[in-house]
């Protein structure tokens, strides 16, 4: 899908209170980045792939890789409790402003899911060019027994009720037949036109159109954590 004008952002915060260092961690041997920007560069969608970073060992192995570092991320925006959103404001602007680049399209791609494969990349512009969406988001099945309309929520006394609507336990779903399709995001793909960030009324990385991209397990396995780092190592292992 070369020549739709799709930026894509690899976003590498340096710090990490789950798992510390873990963007340019070794899994398998190589840089956890490293996954994410070959997937990237192999898939053929991008005019520009940059990193917003604040680590200069993540924009180091950028860099070996073939990924721009047009800037060094602002401190400012490398919080904990930095959201997605003002990162990809800022390096949207810094591209316009500096280096006059506007592109329709952009690409969040976070090295947290490394077996992303090219073709989810390529398949997830197709979507969103041919639906005439706003975004396009990858997802994955929940699972039947965790599916909301089975999940309780508990009060401050302990009784259980239905999650959605607060319904009494005995009218719970039994047959998983029948249940509506339920989704989550999985955090390996999010494609949106880059004009959502500048709506002066509600910038966002999503619009009102949201077009969903189905992944199945494991390429949308995402690494928060120590035990999530192991399984990714379990399924590397058994990968082609």
């Amino acid at each position: 899908m070369v020549g739709h004008g799709v930026l894509g952002v690899v976003t590498a915060r340096a710090g990490s209170k789950g798992l510390p260092g873990k963007n340019t961690r070794l899994l398998g041997g190589r840089p956890l980045i490293a996954y994410t920007i070959d997937a990237a560069r192999a898939s053929g969608v991008f005019d520009r792939l940059i990193i917003s970073t604040d680590d200069e060992e993540a924009a180091a192995i950028a860099r070996e890789l073939e990924c721009e570092v047009p800037f060094m991320r602002p401190v400012e925006l490398s919080r904990d409790d930095t959201p997605h959103l003002p990162v990809m404001i800022h390096a949207a602007t810094w591209l316009r402003d500096h280096d006059g680049y506007e592109p329709p399209w952009t690409m969040i791609l976070m090295p947290t899911s490394p077996f992303r494969q090219p073709r989810h990349i390529h398949e997830a512009v197709e979507l969103g060019v041919s639906s005439g969406a706003d975004s396009v988001v990858s997802v994955e099945a929940v699972p039947p027994h965790f599916h909301p309309l089975r999940a309780v929520t508990v009060d401050r006394d302990g009784w259980a009720r239905l999650f959605v609507g607060g319904a009494p336990v005995r009218q719970r779903p039994v047959r998983r037949q029948g249940l509506p399709e339920a989704a989550v995001f999985n955090g390996a793909i999010y494609l949106f036109r880059t004009a959502l960030l500048f709506d002066r009324a509600a910038p966002s990385l999503y619009g009102e159109k949201v077009a969903a991209y189905r992944m199945t397990a494991p390429y949308g396995h995402n690494i928060d954590s120590a035990a999530d780092w192991a399984e990714a190592e379990r399924i590397l292992s058994g990968l082609p």
